[in-house]
């Protein structure tokens, strides 16, 4: 009975190393949540500030060569800076506790993974950019933000790949309904990556 209860112990950590070894296990639920409110606060901005609100697929308050233009870009860009930052700062920390390398293998598979529908969006979303197709803003970047943390769900937690469906939902539902896609783009990057961080931090980090 005891070689018995031995073996499963056994196997069971050899699971749990292969796991390790092949899975990014380092994602923090804090980077979720901060990169939550980031995007909050940037929708908050965009709407209020600089009054960016489509109705139609080119029909924008914002002109596409105005200079309003230009500073709500320089808000995405602020925006995304800031949640990178932090997930690659909690990510490390994480990685450190462990006792596990950030930047390892499975990291570089997970963002090689993620780099093909990020890389396809950035295209596009400059290709709508440039002829002032800005109604579509909001959904191509949830629906290509979703295909990438699909694809880096196969590396690390489960969870991702759902958050990653959730984006991809709201993106396909918002181009029907684009006088919401701003709304819609605050619920995935906002309110969905807050639930998803409280979720993940409970689960696993507590």
């Amino acid at each position: 009975m005891r070689n018995n209860l031995d073996h499963i112990r056994d196997i069971a950590e050899i699971r749990s190393m292969m796991e390790r070894s092949s899975k990014f296990m380092s994602l923090s639920g804090w980077a979720g949540i901060f990169a939550g409110t980031y995007a909050l606060i940037g929708a908050l901005i965009a709407t209020k500030v600089y009054h960016f609100h489509p109705v139609t697929i080119s029909d924008a308050t914002i002109n596409s060569s105005s200079a309003e233009l230009v500073q709500l870009i320089i808000l995405a860009l602020v925006v995304l800076l800031m949640a990178s930052g932090t997930a690659i700062f909690f990510s490390y920390q994480r990685a450190k506790q462990r006792g596990e390398k950030a930047w390892n293998a499975t990291a570089r598979r997970l963002l090689s993974n993620m780099a093909v529908p990020l890389f396809t969006g950035v295209v596009i979303l400059i290709f709508l950019l440039t002829n002032g197709l800005l109604g579509l803003l909001a959904p191509f970047t949830l629906i290509f933000y979703g295909l990438a943390l699909y694809n880096a769900g196969t590396f690390t937690f489960k969870e991702v790949k759902i958050l990653g469906l959730v984006q991809l939902s709201l993106g396909l539902i918002s181009i029907w309904l684009i006088s919401y896609a701003i709304i819609l783009w605050a619920v995935g990057f906002g309110l969905a990556h807050i639930i998803y961080g409280i979720y993940m931090h409970n689960k696993y980090e507590r």
